[in-house]
């Protein structure tokens, strides 16, 4: 088990605000283009990495969650601004909820239920169209497997040794999504892991885009 810093931001404005954890992301690579960390990109280069920076609409509201060296980064900059610009609509901010803590990460001796408080994208392209053909013990399987490559690909950035063999049980149905204009297949549900993963921390891909959001089930 290590710990990770995570620093959380809410907004909370005049207004409710409709737009996307992409769009929330877009304001604020646009206005703090210096910090990669936000955006990134280096020098016009993705950066392919879990992203230590992620964008979310929770419950209608944006939330931004920085990990270790992104909790440095919204440390810095998270009041640096008043209004916030979003597809051509502009939002007075009111008040900013920030929470700064150091959360346990990793290998767990018990099960734990998390919740996707926002849509899991699981599958790309190819994944998908094998999905499609499988049967439904077979969809399970592929989508435990998935979930616990996440698991694996998030610790690997966070310089987590996995110690141990991680288990996953998911409980899921398939939702429709869109991702840059293109419809795709996504999942909400819950799932049950011998993994402790800070609450709103995503898992799949376009996690900084609000993607995978979750949350531990209050049993």
């Amino acid at each position: 088990m290590i710990e990770l810093k995570v620093f959380t931001l809410s907004l909370t404005s005049t207004r409710p605000i409709q737009e996307s954890g992409a769009q929330l992301r877009g304001f604020f690579a646009t206005k703090f283009n210096e910090y990669s960390l936000l955006h990134q990109h280096n020098a016009d280069k993705f950066i392919y990495r879990y992203p230590m920076v992620q964008y979310k609409m929770i419950n209608r509201t944006p939330t931004v969650i920085g990990i270790n060296e992104g909790a440095e980064v919204l440390k810095e900059i998270y009041d640096e601004y008043d209004k916030i610009k979003l597809n051509g609509n502009e939002y007075e901010i009111v008040e900013r909820g920030i929470t700064y803590k150091k959360e346990d990460f990793g290998i767990s001796d018990k099960l734990i239920k998390y919740d996707f408080v926002t849509h899991w994208f699981a599958l790309n392209q190819e994944n998908y169209k094998k999905y499609l053909i499988l049967d439904k013990e077979q969809q399970y399987d592929l989508l435990n497997r998935n979930l616990i490559g996440n698991i694996l690909s998030m610790s690997k950035s966070l310089n987590y040794q996995v110690p141990e063999m991680i288990k996953c049980h998911t409980e899921l149905q398939e939702r429709s999504s869109s991702l840059k204009g293109n419809e795709i297949i996504a999942f909400r549900g819950s799932f049950v892991t011998n993994f402790q993963i800070p609450d709103y921390l995503g898992l799949g891909k376009s996690v900084s885009r609000g993607f995978g959001t979750v949350k531990k089930c209050n049993l």
